[in-house]
């Protein structure tokens, strides 16, 4: 067999050859998994907003994908789902929130009452510092330092005390006051878009 001869032309379609035959292998392996990672999200946004509605019966009831623009012009997409238990009691609603936080999005699930009091949340995506920003995840529920759950920012939007510039009653993350404010303010929008919804 003879050997190829070493040119820029046989180096190129070799290449060539080699992307073409990696990028179907990877089409192929994203073909594959797409279906359960997909199942995976829809399973961890049931069990998301079972947590912050503090039930573990309930189900959505209907679900409204809503797009505005913030001050800055910026496209914000909140998902609003209307929350009911097993018996078809009206439960709440849980509203899906993304802010720009320190290391990416944060996108925060947030369940309110009747009234507009959160009843839990959660994080479903951020990409924050490990051990610093990733603590938002404990940090603001009932047992955490700085406790969210319970309050209605219909009365006070949340904010950061006063000694980290804020004017509101909430213990920031020690060492990260970027991911403070990016977590409140998505919950903040959350709440916003739960009262825009019932206006309608």
């Amino acid at each position: 067999m003879k050997k190829l001869e070493s040119s820029l032309t046989n180096m190129v379609l070799v290449l060539v050859g080699v992307a073409v035959i990696m990028g179907g292998v990877l089409a192929y392996i994203n073909h594959l998994t797409s279906g359960p990672i997909e199942q995976q999200k829809q399973k961890a946004l049931t069990e998301g907003i079972k947590e912050v509605m503090n039930n573990k019966t309930a189900v959505i009831a209907r679900q409204d994908t809503v797009k505005q623009k913030d001050e800055k012009g910026k496209e914000l997409t909140f998902v609003v789902y209307e929350v009911k238990d097993q018996a078809d009691k009206p439960l709440g609603t849980a509203v899906q929130s993304t802010t720009l936080g320190f290391g990416g999005d944060l996108k925060v699930l947030v369940g309110f009452d009747a009234e507009g009091t959160i009843l839990g949340y959660t994080l479903l995506e951020h990409a924050e510092t490990p051990g610093l920003g990733a603590k938002a995840d404990k940090w603001f529920q009932r047992d955490g330092k700085g406790n969210i759950i319970g309050k209605n920012p219909a009365t006070a939007p949340l904010d950061v005390k006063p000694a980290k510039g804020g004017k509101g009653d909430v213990d920031a993350i020690t060492a990260s006051t970027i991911t403070t404010r990016a977590f409140l303010k998505a919950v903040n929008q959350a709440h916003d878009q739960l009262k825009l919804q019932k206006e309608e």
